[in-house]
């Protein structure tokens, strides 16, 4: 890694509570990634995503999703994850945060679908500190649509487009978000930089 690398994600991430990282990845890492996941969405290998810490299957939202299996990562897998690890490490060395580990998923969404606004941190769980999406989309316009939605705290909010090597950050706990819908599919990586969970008072 080099030095310094995170700073300025590290900064916006303490000032503002999110943040885009563009190019994480270089651009064959991710169309790697883009490969594989196309692969296995066309292999039937991922599956109707739930929802909350009971993974009930909603209407709230309309991807498949596949997640990482920690000690049988592929190659692009373990790139991704090795990457996102230097990433945790330096925002939890710079903003106290405590983060001790990782966890992602492969996500693909149809033409049409998108996820309700809603929180990442699950409600008996504050295990999810930091939220991250990489997209894997080549190519993308912002007239597809797909953006992912933050909704601010000063009641506005910011719409970021899906496009391949983009990184967003937010706090888990903070920021309300939703996936618009896209006139094409649409790709990417879901992961959340988690803390030791705090066992619930009785």
């Amino acid at each position: 890694m080099l030095p310094h690398e995170f700073d300025t994600a590290t900064s916006a991430l303490a000032a503002n509570g999110w943040c885009v990282i563009p190019n994480l990845m270089t651009s064959t890492q991710t169309q790697a990634l883009a490969n594989e996941c196309m692969a296995m969405h066309a292999e039937h290998l991922l599956t109707p995503a739930a929802t909350g810490i009971d993974r009930a299957i909603t209407l709230l939202r309309g991807d498949s999703t596949c997640w990482f299996l920690s000690g049988a990562l592929s190659a692009p897998q373990q790139a991704f994850a090795d990457r996102v690890d230097e990433l945790r490490i330096a925002l939890s060395r710079h903003l106290m945060l405590g983060l001790v580990d990782s966890e992602s998923q492969y996500a693909v969404y149809p033409a049409g679908a998108g996820y309700a606004r809603h929180l990442d941190q699950l409600r008996r769980s504050d295990a999810r500190v930091v939220s991250a999406v990489f997209y894997l989309n080549a190519d993308w316009q912002d007239v597809e649509g797909g953006a992912l939605r933050l909704y601010l705290a000063d009641a506005s909010h910011r719409d970021i487009y899906p496009r391949a090597g983009t990184l967003v950050l937010f706090l888990s706990a903070q920021f309300e978000h939703e996936v618009l819908p896209a006139t094409r599919q649409r790709m990417s990586i879901a992961c959340w930089m988690r803390q030791r969970a705090i066992p619930a008072a009785h």
